[in-house]
């Protein structure tokens, strides 16, 4: 008597994960404009019927895809928020983590910012996923700098946001390096203005 494989007793990745994990996989290495749904049906090994029962259009995918990277800051940023005592250790958490980003293998710059370069209108469904995120993400980093008593909490953000793009912007161009060194620099100024 024969027993199954453990691949055959594994249930097979839903076709609707497969599609959003290649996507995700291809629309962050190469762009949301440059990946087409075939190459994205292919690569998911679906069929068209399949892909458009889950994704009505390209653009429904790639909003979703946003907002899986949304989701996952958020998860990142909760998990810090249990290692820290404080809102200064937490935003420097998120200063290591944005650092150590910038330097990993493979990657190509915000998910957010790449996005939004491809999609001009302020009222297309993609730059209000990439809207939604930066607000979320804004008023986190302001919540942070009010909670160590910045006189400036709005500034502080604004100049914290100010250089993780272009951080992240300079690590995508070439030189991570740079792009790390002058985040940390920028953000402990900013730091360095807090009241607490």
């Amino acid at each position: 008597m024969t027993t199954p494989t453990d691949e055959a007793v594994r249930p097979a990745t839903h076709a609707k994960v497969r599609i959003l994990a290649t996507a995700d996989r291809l629309f962050y290495a190469e762009g949301v404009h440059t990946v087409g749904v075939d190459r994205i049906i292919s690569e998911s090994k679906v069929t068209k019927a399949t892909f458009y029962k889950y994704y009505r259009s390209k653009d429904a995918l790639i909003v979703v895809y946003l907002q899986g990277r949304d989701r996952l800051a958020r998860e990142l940023l909760a998990a810090l928020e249990l290692r820290c005592d404080t809102p200064e250790q937490l935003l420097r958490g998120v200063v290591a983590e944005i650092s150590a980003q910038v330097i990993r293998d493979g990657f190509h710059g915000c998910p957010f910012i790449n996005a939004a370069a491809q999609f001009t209108d302020p009222t297309h469904p993609v730059r209000q996923a990439v809207a939604a995120h930066r607000d979320w993400y804004g008023r986190s980093v302001e919540d942070l700098f009010r909670g160590m008593g910045h006189a400036r909490p709005g500034d502080a953000s604004d100049d914290f946001l100010l250089a993780r793009d272009g951080a992240f912007a300079g690590a995508n161009l070439g030189d991570p390096i740079g792009a790390h060194t002058a985040l940390v620099r920028a953000m402990q100024r900013v730091l360095d203005e807090s009241v607490a």
